[in-house]
């Protein structure tokens, strides 16, 4: 064990450590030998390091952690972290989930501190959820996974907190200039893109000033494939269970044997509508990150970061399907059904609404990150200050959408799921004929704009002492947030079209499309689609509108959903905190206290009573106050039982603030199917009791072998509910009643578990990481916890011999909740990824790299209640890249 006393890690990594780092150089100032570490082993090194001396449950990913895997973020590199799941809706780590908690519950600080967020998605709204899709890996020195808080750590976080630290020039070689350029190719999309960074660094020879400067720019062209539903219904609706259409269909098509098995299943669920979806997007990120450091002397420093983000998000998506479920022109139109344990497994129509949605989006996400900081030390005591400022602005500038309709006779099939996630046949083809879908003049789409805004300002100030006793040293600190989010919802609704999808330069799928479904049939394969840009065109030039008619000016109050879109949150958060970290013989760690007061103003439209929410004067502007206090006591205790075993316990009170979208009176319609989605401005924050105990066993160097249990006692837990609300139907043109889910205060949570890790270095280069975690989540009435995944398991396995290293990291995880959607509960099927990174290094200064992400092409099956109603089953494709990196 020599090493413990031998070695600690002071890496020099290269800008783009997307495939190897240059050597690390491990030396204790009291050591009389020094011991070179290089590539994967000095990361695995440092991160054991951080790991032992630590002194919280924590785990730590280095630089060469982000760089050797083939990450396309942040959030896919921290999926070797034991506790850590990912989720991949759209075939990359968006949001990050820490011992079996929502992503919400957790919080992600850059450098210690927020950093703004936006999201690119129509159907998304600001919340706390962090978008990792914004860090570009290549900005990162190491990342911090806090599992037990620390009272100087900012609150909101029930799950974990990740703190992101950026390259700091002091640490970096003087006069560095790395950089790379790779190539990423897609095989669902058969696209590919360059990819390129840049690293400068500087310091002058005391080593006193320093200063770097990077930009990444990365692309990526993806192509989601899938078939979907949209909601469910009772099978009573086509029997006149709907109120707004009672039709009985037993009066027309369905007879015999249907009326025999539609009478007997009445409460069976059917898939309210059903078909194949063509998402397109091209995603282009360019990252600048400017850092400076100053220290005129050893007790005076100063760091100033800036990051900036600019990312495109452009998509264009056409879902194809047949309306099964729509209350005016198929509920009468049903002539066979057959159901299986509660579920209408297929189901046939006679001249029954056929759809297609047709949605070009622009959406962007921006943001802006400015952060100071300085620091004194004087004589066994240290003063430091920190200000900032984070703004980001995001979200959908513009979505042009029509509704192209058809009428045919089709049979929908979902028997086969989840091996199969379901076919859509017709008796004449349609899905190949783009002229047989035409918009309706009464209500043809909408054009409309949903940008999103985020801010924070912040200022603290922190004071340490150090001492000579037991208590080694007390911190004391006070921060001031000011945080501000917003979204803005405007719109026309385009009515007077009749145009056939014939019209915008259709095309037959590529041949490729839906490779890896099972079952889905020839007809949804061979599909056709549109120009989304042609149709934009013909939209923007108003050749639809009435002769010397002019195109509308979008409108906040042109439909309820626009109105009740807009709002915006303020929120200021004071915080006070004292700690005190203490060593007594083989003990140690910290306990100490955080107070903080929230105050929240949300402000929205509301509609006034018996209005019908169509106009201005039907909608006022109402702001709800609301403020609330926390005092948040932890305790982290540390036992160095052998030089090679560590045992480590915590307990805490913690909270975590309700999504921003979830506070507001918003709300949003979709007319066809009569649900709906909306906030609840009386919402409390959550509350738990966290408990954490682990035990660590460093056999060997570069080895662990550790175990981790977990307790989270969870009040005020906030899960949907769906209830009944009454609002104006634009497509009706009256008032009709509507299925809303709101968040609501559920009661209580637990989330309880057990987390194991083992990574150990062998010979001939070999070495092992792996991980398994349990995390048992329920709440109210045992009801599942979203993004809880019950087991998970990682396994990444690496070889490194002299110039050559290589790395595969395979991760499975069980099915998991994602929420309430439509009365529905949503799941994601369990799921299982694979990606592998090679590099060979050419000189000491040039690295050759190839890697392959999501090399099993995983499929992304999200269902409703049960894998037997498929709600969106998605892939994306293989990713495979080869990067030249090059480091002076």
């Amino acid at each position: 064990m020599k090493s413990f006393h031998k070695s600690v890690l002071a890496a020099s990594v290269s800008a783009m450590a997307v495939a190897a780092a240059a050597p690390a150089l491990a030396q204790d100032s009291n050591a009389v030998e020094q011991v070179v570490v290089t590539g994967i082993r000095a990361s695995l090194l440092q991160s054991i390091e951080s790991k032992r001396r630590a002194d919280a449950i924590i785990d730590v990913v280095t630089a060469e952690d982000v760089g050797k895997f083939p990450s396309a973020n942040v959030a896919e590199a921290l999926t070797i972290v034991p506790g850590v799941t990912v989720d991949r809706a759209f075939g990359q780590g968006e949001k990050v989930s820490i011992l079996g908690t929502d992503p919400a519950l957790n919080r992600t600080l850059l450098n210690g501190q927020t950093v703004a967020s936006a999201d690119w998605f129509i159907l998304d709204s600001p919340g706390r959820t962090f978008n990792y899709a914004l860090l570009a890996p290549q900005i990162v020195g190491k990342v911090d996974i806090y599992k037990s808080p620390e009272a100087r750590i900012d609150e909101g976080s029930i799950g974990g907190t990740v703190i992101v630290n950026t390259r700091k020039p002091l640490d970096l070689k003087s006069g560095l200039i790395a950089g790379a350029v790779s190539y990423l190719y897609n095989d669902r999309s058969k696209k590919g893109d360059a990819q390129g960074s840049l690293l400068v660094s500087w310091k002058n020879a005391d080593q006193t000033f320093g200063a770097s400067f990077s930009v990444q720019r990365a692309e990526d062209q993806l192509r989601r494939d899938g078939v979907e539903s949209y909601g469910t219904i009772a099978a009573n609706q086509w029997a006149g269970g709907n109120p707004d259409n009672p039709v009985d269909s037993r009066t027309r098509g369905c007879t015999g044997t249907c009326a025999s098995t539609l009478t007997s299943n009445l409460t069976a669920r059917s898939p309210n509508a059903f078909g194949a979806s063509y998402f397109e997007q091209d995603r282009t990120r360019t990252t600048y990150t400017t850092a400076l450091q100053w220290k005129p002397t050893d007790a005076l420093s100063f760091e100033f970061n800036w990051l900036k983000i600019k990312a495109d998000y452009d998509n264009t998506n056409q879902s194809m399907y047949a309306f099964q479920g729509n209350t005016w022109n198929s509920l009468g139109a049903l002539t066979g059904i057959e159901v299986n344990n509660g579920v209408v497994t297929k189901a046939s129509f006679n001249n029954a609404l056929s759809v297609l949605d047709v949605q070009y989006r622009e959406a962007e996400l921006n943001s802006d990150t400015y952060h100071l900081k300085g620091g004194y030390k004087g004589d066994g005591w240290d003063l430091n200050g920190e200000i900032g400022k984070s703004t980001a602005d995001g979200g959908t500038k513009r979505q042009v959408f029509l509704e192209f309709l058809n009428w045919a006779n089709y049979t929908v099939d979902i028997s086969g799921a989840p091996k199969s996630a379901g076919s859509l046949t017709y008796t004449t083809n349609v899905m190949g004929n783009p002229a047989a879908f035409a918009t309706d003049p009464g209500w043809s789409g909408n054009l409309v704009s949903k940008p999103t805004s985020d801010e924070e300002k912040y200022a603290q100030i922190d004071l340490g002492k150090d001492f000579d006793g037991v208590i080694q040293r007390v911190q004391v600190g006070y921060k001031r947030r000011e945080h501000e989010t917003g979204q803005q919802y405007a719109g026309i609704a385009i009515t007077g079209v009749a145009a056939p999808a014939s019209l915008f330069s259709p095309s037959e799928v590529p041949s490729n499309y839906l490779k890896g479904f099972d079952g889905v049939g020839d007809q949804m394969k061979n599909r056709f689609r549109i120009s989304g840009p042609s149709m934009v065109d013909y939209v923007q030039s108003g050749k639809w509108l009435p002769t010397g008619g002019s195109l509308p000016k979008p409108s906040i109050f042109a439909a309820a959903e626009f109105t009740a879109g807009n709002w915006n949150i303020q929120e200021d958060i004071d915080a006070a905190y004292a700690q005190a970290n203490f060593k007594a013989d083989n003990i140690r760690g910290n306990f100490g206290v955080r107070y903080v007061k929230t105050s929240v103003n949300s402000a929205g439209y509301v509609c006034k009573p018996g209005a019908p929410c169509n106009a201005a004067a039907d909608w006022t502007w109402q702001v709800t106050k609301k403020s609330y206090d926390n005092v948040l006591p932890s305790v982290n205790i540390i036992v160095d039982a052998r030089e090679d075993l560590v045992f480590r316990f915590a307990a805490a009170q913690v909270i975590a603030r309700p999504n921003y979208a979830d506070m507001t009176n918003y709300f949003w319609l979709s007319d066809g199917i009569l649900t709906g989605g909306g906030g609840n401005p009386a919402l409390e924050p959550y509350k738990s009791s966290n408990f954490n105990a682990s035990a660590e066993w460093y056999f060997q160097p570069q080895a662990i072998l550790s175990a981790e249990v977990f307790y989270k006692d969870i009040s005020n837990y906030i899960l949907q509910r769906t209830q009944p609300e009454s609002y104006f139907n634009q497509s009706q043109g009256k008032v009709t009643t509507y299925q809303i889910s709101r968040p609501f205060n559920a009661g209580s949570a637990e989330v309880k578990g057990v987390a194991l890790a083992y990574q150990q270095t062998y010979a001939y280069g070999f070495g092992l990481l792996a991980n398994y975690t349990y995390a048992d989540a329920s709440g109210q009435d045992g009801a599942p916890l979203p993004y809880s995944s019950k087991n998970q398991v990682n396994v990444s396995p690496f070889y490194e011999h002299g110039p050559f290293s290589a790395r595969a990291t395979f991760t499975w995880r069980s099915k998991y909740f994602t929420g309430v959607d439509r009365g529905d509960n949503m799941f994601v099927r369990a799921s299982k990824t694979l990606d592998v990174t090679a590099g060979y290094a050419v000189t000491k200064n040039i690295t050759a790299s190839v890697s392959a992400q999501n090399l099993l092409d995983s499929e992304y099956y999200a269902y409703a209640n049960t894998t037997a109603l498929p709600r969106g089953v998605y892939r994306t494709g293989r990713k495979l890249q080869a990067t030249l990196n090059v480091s002076f």
